[in-house]
């Protein structure tokens, strides 16, 4: 379990996440976040982002590209 503190920042508080869980979780600055609480507790839970349908396509062809071969096989 790790404890962390706030930090003033102006007339706000922030948490500051650690880089290990930042890479840990593939979060970037730009990453939104959904805050909710039950009074007690307080849940931040990152917003999943979908892709384009270019970074669909372009992934799909990369798969494609680097597993050709395995590919062929599955297909006969």
């Amino acid at each position: 379990m790790l404890t962390k503190r706030l930090v003033k920042v102006g007339g706000s508080y922030a948490l500051i996440i650690d880089k290990p869980i930042m890479e840990l979780l593939r979060l970037t600055g730009d990453t939104d976040f959904e805050v909710t609480t039950d009074g007690r507790a307080l849940k931040i839970v990152p917003k999943v982002r979908h892709a384009t349908r270019e970074q669909l396509e372009a992934a799909m062809a990369r798969t494609f590209a680097n597993h050709a071969e395995t590919f062929a096989k599955l297909a006969k």
